[in-house]
Parts: C-alpha cells; structure tokens; sequence
C-alpha cells in the first residue's frame, strides 16, 4: 500500500509564489534534480538568472541512496553574483542545501523549498508527501 499524497497543481503553486515576500537576489539556484522546474518557476516570476547545481542524494522515492548528497558535474558560479536563491522542491534533513552552500562561498544564500526545511518554505502546512504536477509516473 502507497502513501497518501497531497496533490498541489500549478496554478495552487503559482498562486502561493505570488505570494511570497523574497528578499533581493541576483540568481536563482536550482537543485537538480528535484529543484529544477521550482527553481525554473521562481526565476520566471521574478525576471532572474537560473543556474542549475546537479546535486543528488535521495531517489525518487525520496529514500537516501547516497552517504551523502553529491556533486554530480562541476559547478562555478559567476561571483558578481553575491545574492543567491537557493531552491530545491523538498527538504527533509537540510543535507542538500548544506552541501549546496558549501559550493557558494562568499555569497549571501536564502534557501526556498516548496515543503519541508528552509528559510522560506512555500507549504509549510504540507507534511505529507507530495504529488508534484511535474512528476510523471
């Protein structure tokens, strides 16, 4: 037997990112993969730059598959770019985002996840996992 899961579709999600009172940034970060059409979404409503950062630890079922969360192809980030929004869909432990701030040293990082963990978290009322409209399958 499956768990229950929350439906959010686009249109809640785009609603709720209207809403969202976000300090000033230059970039838009996005964890790929989870974070990829979040981050592809805040950086449309907001007239930003998107960088993806290919991170991974958990699998789809968002089971941890590696000790670790790791870097899976080399990542700089234009250093004029001091204000980083980091986005990712989901943070259960932090250990993603941690590593992800380990990268981008000397830049002012806020972290967005649409559930879970962060400094601005989109459904912070949703404890239940999530059936993303983006997800297939």
């Amino acid at each position: 037997m499956s768990a229950v899961k929350v439906k959010l579709e686009f249109h809640t999600i785009s609603a709720r990112l209207r809403e969202l009172k976000l300090p000033e940034v230059d970039v838009v970060v996005g964890i790929a993969r989870g974070g990829i059409v979040p981050a592809t979404m805040v950086a449309h409503q907001l007239g930003l730059p998107l960088v993806l950062l290919r991170l991974n630890y958990r699998d789809d079922d968002n089971k941890p598959r590696r000790a670790a969360p790791e870097l899976l192809e080399p990542f700089l980030l234009d250093p004029a770019l001091k204000r980083v929004l980091l986005v990712d869909d989901v943070c259960v432990s932090g250990a993603t985002f941690n590593k992800a701030k380990g990268l981008l040293l000397g830049a002012t990082i806020t972290t967005l996840a649409f559930k879970g963990k962060a400094d601005f978290v989109l459904f912070p009322e949703v404890k239940e996992c999530v059936e993303w409209p983006w997800r297939v399958g």
